[in-house]
């Protein structure tokens, strides 16, 4: 008896048992495992329930749009981006001993600390080789008002036509910025010219008064074009990279104003001194190459104006071997360049003007570089609509950023440099001329800088950045598709190890932001880790980590870079 409730009590505590498993698996809860029938001591320990990742969320509209990254179309690889140091460099660098290095670290520092970029990287330097009119005062055509544009040259001012004097301590101002491109990194370093030598001009002046016709001596070409090599050769005996000369500015135009030195050149004329120049460059026996145009607008390559058609259609000019002009042919000349100016008010007529000059440069083999940009006004009507919209720094800014997009997607510029890094505010200009601004202790409209002031850097200046600190040389600009309009608009670049991705987005929508949903080849596998960094009316490239899981998202009216490090 005892024997038969012993087994009816075990088969109960079974039943029990089986129960109450099936209960726990009937409700959907869970299974009892045999881990929980063990003492407490023999279980292992629980490991913690990792949240599911959340997309971050925006106090803004989203609109989501695709875009595909495509490797295997590719374009232009980038020579470099950057500024010039016209006109108050030669004077601040001298003089403003407190805040110089502050706005050498904004314009070259490629340091990135906690995702706060300490300044913009330019990879090039453009370098400005006076005429010499610093030394001469109002002399050398350049007034009184106008002071500060006054530049030195590498000469003594004893020096005459037949015996030049080299002093290379001389551009002291300009040659502290220059010193620290090179310390910060700058790659490349371009030396351009407004106006021949005083010695060498036809006046003995900078400023010019022989109409169209170049204010240079015709028995001097050679030797300007010697000069110019000379001082190449020194700063390559210094360790400087220059990797190009530009010997004419603007030769559309007569500068026979007294505000800034300048001359203008028949094309017949800038053909000879390019020939002089690769002549000198070989003797001298430098890799400096010929940056050659300068031309005042995009549309002067291709055009021929009929009450000027010796100084315009500078692409078939001196590219068709039939012309007079034809230096196709010379070792160094590398690049033909023009500036962004009077083509860059409307979206539309700025890309048919860039797809106009891009089919015509690929009709004589040209390589272009835009080697200058600032926001001028060209008449009331110039940017239209957004005359009055483009009225504040950021919106400025902005609006530079859909020049350099559209100069690199539709024109296929190889190198892209803004105008004057640094410069004062006058005359409600906000920050049209400048990437950092300059406040002279007597106030924006002093014309003494030789006291130290105050600086800020301006909107475009980090705008800029999200193009020149990211998107390096020897990067290669790769097909981006997607709807692009003039209010959102982006390219891609990929570098020279296939290692970074870097896409530049501009969003100049103010109600909403764009959550990118990007493909690339492997995507996303493919991607170690995104950065981006945002430049909007508050902030200053600001650099995000996120998560390679969730679409990348462009804030409202912003300037972003989306920096994808590949596996």
């Amino acid at each position: 008896m005892m024997k038969i409730n012993k087994l009816i009590g075990i088969l109960s505590i079974a039943a029990i048992s089986v129960s109450a498993m099936g209960a726990l698996t009937s409700c959907g809860e869970e299974k009892v495992t045999k881990e929980e029938l063990l003492p407490d001591d023999d279980k292992k320990p629980e490991e913690p329930v990792k949240p599911t990742p959340q997309e971050p969320t925006y106090d803004f509209k989203v609109m989501t749009m695709d875009a595909k990254v495509d490797p295997s179309s590719r374009y232009q690889v980038l020579e470099g981006i950057g500024a010039s140091d016209c006109w108050l460099p030669n004077i601040i660098g001298k003089h403003w001993v407190l805040n110089r290095e502050q706005m050498a670290k904004w314009l070259f520092s490629q340091e990135i600390v906690d995702g706060e970029p300490k300044g913009i990287g330019l990879s090039t330097w453009r370098f400005n080789l006076g005429a010499g009119t610093e030394e001469l005062g109002a002399a050398g055509g350049i007034n009184d008002d106008s002071a500060n544009n006054r530049m030195p040259s590498f000469v003594t001012v004893e020096s005459t036509a037949d015996n030049l004097q080299y002093d290379w301590n001389k551009c002291e101002g300009q040659r502290y910025f220059m010193e620290q491109a090179k310390k910060y990194g700058v790659e490349s370093f371009v030396l351009f010219s407004n106006s021949p030598i005083v010695q060498f001009t036809r006046n003995g002046k900078g400023s010019s008064g022989s109409g169209s016709y170049a204010n240079l001596k015709d028995d001097r070409f050679d030797d300007f074009a010697d000069y110019m090599a000379t001082v190449a050769e020194h700063f390559v005996s210094q360790g400087y990279n220059i990797s190009h000369i530009s010997p004419v500015n603007e030769p559309q135009y007569n500068w026979d104003g007294s505000n800034q030195e300048g001359s203008g050149w028949l094309n017949l004329q800038v053909a000879q001194i390019a020939r002089e120049l690769d002549k000198a460059l070989q003797v001298h026996n430098i890799n400096t190459k010929i940056s050659l145009g300068e031309a005042g607008a995009w549309d002067v390559l291709y055009e021929r104006n009929q009450g000027n058609p010796n100084r315009t259609n500078i692409l078939e000019a001196f590219y068709d071997t039939n012309s007079k002009t034809y230096v196709g042919d010379l070792k160094r000349l590398d690049n033909i360049s023009a500036h962004s100016y009077y083509t860059d008010g409307q979206w539309l007529s700025m890309r048919k003007c860039r797809q106009t000059v891009a089919e015509t440069a690929a009709k004589w083999g040209a390589n272009l570089w835009q080697t200058e940009w600032s926001m001028l006004v060209n008449g009331p009507n110039h940017y239209g609509d957004h005359l009055t919209d483009y009225t504040t720094p950021w919106e400025i800014a902005q609006w530079m950023a859909a020049v350099i997009h559209n100069d690199f997607t539709v024109t296929g510029v190889t190198a892209w440099h803004y105008w004057t890094a640094i410069s004062v505010e006058r005359w409600s200009q906000m920050d049209r001329f400048m990437l950092i601004n300059c406040i002279p202790a007597g106030g924006n409209y002093s014309n003494d800088f030789t006291a130290e002031g105050r600086t800020e850097a301006f909107r475009t200046l980090w705008v800029l950045g999200n193009y020149s600190l990211f998107v390096r040389p020897g990067y290669q600009r790769i097909a981006l598709d997607m709807v692009e309009t003039e209010d959102f608009f982006g390219d891609a670049w990929l570098s020279p190890d296939a290692k970074k991705l870097v896409c530049v987005y501009t969003n100049r929508q103010k109600d909403r932001g764009i959550r990118l949903n990007t493909s690339y080849e492997g995507w996303p596998s493919a991607v170690e880790s995104i950065w981006k960094y945002t430049t909007t009316d508050t902030k200053n490239l600001k650099g995000t980590e996120c998560d390679p899981q969730f679409p990348v998202v462009c804030e409202p009216s912003s300037v972003t870079t989306v920096v994808y490090t590949l596996k």
